[in-house]
């Protein structure tokens, strides 16, 4: 069992930004029909989702984020031993987006910094990464950015998909500490044997130059090989089963039970599939966040979202008990718990900026001088 318990470790300030521009699924109505995406937003809550403009990338989203965070805590860059960026949607195939968030916030050159290639479940293993990274050296803080933007791989005559996913960026501030109280804790599973659950099965080194041919496919949806593939079904049996039991696991391992957590928060993958999770838990299901009616589902970034618009803001500082977890692509699903004081969970943030030096759009383009 990959079970992960760091002390000395504590999670210092949590923040997120999601794009200005928002997409309503009603507006869908004239492309599916009425009754569709009625549907639709009845099973996964979806209502209203953020996605960002044709240039913008969730480390844009992530990089305004730590911005704020890091002015918030007055922790400066070059404080920053750890930089992991946690994503399926980096900036380029190569080289990796850490970097690219290292150079723009100043971070220095003695930092670690590297990419890991997760979906839903991204948070979770990023924590487990950077707790082990802190607490075998000689860093004090590490930042951690999740999120995606997974609406731009989507076909958008995808009923299962054009709706359902939000895009955001967010970050996490972990710090070192002297006290032993201060933990993280951690159960990650993988299932290699769902890779096909959900896919994008072009434009990487397998079939790089796949077809952009649009087909109907057997579920009734219309794709190409650079699309985004979710075979709905065996995704369902995947969370409603093996999630629950991950869960019941971790409080295992912990010895903890659901009335010792303040907020359950979850990754946002739709409403029913959290309502079996927490029936089949027994989770107060006032105790699990939902955004996914405003913001959709954001994918890794999540929990993070969730502690974001339910505590951001907070002018009573508390210290709250939070178990977040996330599953899906991989397949990978992963469970945490951590404490952290509502008053460095800061306020969702809308930002439309564009990275424009990261902008190449002609070869020539990487030779001028700046």
């Amino acid at each position: 069992m990959a079970f992960f318990e760091f002390n000395n470790i504590r999670v210092a300030g949590v923040a997120c930004a999601v794009p200005k521009n928002v997409v309503e699924s009603e507006s869908y109505k004239p492309i599916f029909g009425d009754e569709e995406v009625d549907k639709f937003m009845a099973m996964t809550g979806v209502k209203v989702s953020h996605r960002t403009l044709e240039h913008q990338t969730c480390s844009d989203l992530g990089y305004r984020a730590a911005k704020e965070l890091l002015a918030h805590k007055g922790v400066k860059s070059e404080d920053i031993g750890a930089l992991l960026f946690s994503s399926h949607s980096p900036d380029y195939r190569r080289p990796s987006t850490a970097f690219v968030l290292q150079y723009r916030l100043g971070i220095p050159e003695e930092a670690v910094c590297y990419d890991i290639s997760l979906g839903c479940s991204s948070l979770v293993v990023g924590m487990q990464t950077m707790a082990s990274i802190l607490s075998t050296s000689d860093m004090k803080y590490g930042l951690l950015f999740v999120g995606d933007t997974a609406g731009k791989s989507v076909n958008p005559n995808d009923r299962s998909s054009a709706m359902l996913f939000g895009e955001a960026g967010a970050v996490m501030l972990m710090e070192k500490t002297q006290d032993s109280t201060d933990e993280v804790k951690a159960l990650i599973r993988s299932d290699g044997t769902g890779f096909k659950y959900m896919i994008i099965p072009g434009g990487g080194y397998r079939n790089l130059h796949a077809s952009e041919d649009v087909e109907m496919c057997a579920d009734g949806n219309e794709r190409s090989l650079m699309n985004s593939f979710i075979q709905g079904a065996s995704v369902f049996t995947f969370t409603i089963f093996d999630v629950p039991r991950l869960i019941k696991d971790f409080w295992t391992k912990t010895g903890t039970t659901p009335q010792d957590y303040d907020c359950f928060a979850f990754h946002q993958a739709n409403l029913y599939i959290l309502k079996q999770i927490a029936k089949k838990t027994k989770i107060p299901f006032e105790k699990m966040p939902i955004t996914l009616d405003r913001y959709g589902n954001t994918s890794g970034a999540s929990a993070i979202v969730s502690l974001c618009d339910v505590y951001g803001g907070s002018t009573e500082a508390s210290t709250i008990k939070v178990m977040a977890c996330g599953f899906g692509i991989g397949i990978s699903l992963g469970a945490t718990s951590f404490e952290i004081n509502t008053a460095d969970i800061l306020p969702i943030m809308e930002d439309d900026e564009i990275y424009a030096e990261g902008l190449i759009t002609y070869p020539n383009q990487l030779y001028e001088k700046k």
